[in-house]
C-alpha cells in the first residue's frame, strides 16, 4: 500500500509540472508580470518554487549537489526547470515513501543549528509549493490567462492516482 503521503507528494509534482506545461506557450509579457501580494514575477516563482524544492531534498537526503537551482540566477528555460522539478519531486514522493515514525533531520539554518522532525520540512514543501502554485494563477488570471486545474480533486478526476 502507498503511504498516503507519498500521495500529497505525487499530486504535488503533477501540479508543478502542469503548471510549467501551462506557462511555457506564454509571451514574455506574461512571463514577466507580477501582481501585489504575490512572490514576484511568475518567472522568478517557478524559479524559487523549484530551487526550493530541490534544497528540501538535498536537506532531507543530505545528498550533496552543487549545481541546485538558485533565486536570482538567469532563467535556465523550461525545459531545464521541468527536468529540475521532476527530479525533485520525486525525490520527495521516494522521501515520503519510506519516512519512518519519527524521523528526524538535523542541520544548520542561517547560522543557527537545528533539530527537527522530517515532517516538517515535508510540510513546508507542500505548502511552500502550493502557495506559489497560486501566486502564478493569481498573476496569469487577472491577465486573462486561462490556467490549468491544479488541486487535488483535478488530480483524482485525471486519472493520475
Amino acid at each position: 500500500m502507498t503511504p498516503p503521503l507519498a500521495d500529497l507528494f505525487r499530486h504535488n509534482l503533477w501540479a508543478n509540472l502542469r503548471l510549467l506545461d501551462a506557462c511555457v506557450p506564454l509571451a514574455d509579457t506574461h512571463l514577466d508580470a507580477a501582481a501585489p501580494g504575490t512572490y514576484g514575477r511568475v518567472r522568478d516563482t517557478l524559479l524559487h518554487t523549484f530551487a526550493s524544492e530541490e534544497r528540501y531534498a538535498r536537506e532531507l537526503t543530505k545528498a550533496a549537489r552543487d549545481d541546485l537551482l538558485a533565486e536570482g540566477m538567469l532563467f535556465p528555460g523550461f525545459a531545464v526547470l521541468r527536468e529540475r522539478a521532476t527530479a525533485s519531486g520525486e525525490a520527495l514522493v521516494e522521501i515520503a515513501e519510506k519516512l519512518a515514525p519519527g524521523q528526524r533531520i538535523q542541520g544548520v539554518y542561517r547560522g543557527a543549528p537545528y533539530d527537527l522532525p522530517a515532517t516538517v520540512l515535508l510540510t513546508q514543501a507542500i505548502n511552500h509549493a502550493t502557495e506559489h502554485r497560486a501566486h502564478i494563477v493569481t498573476i496569469l488570471s487577472a491577465r486573462g490567462v486561462e490556467t490549468p486545474r491544479l488541486d487535488a480533486i483535478g488530480y483524482a478526476m485525471e486519472g493520475s492516482r
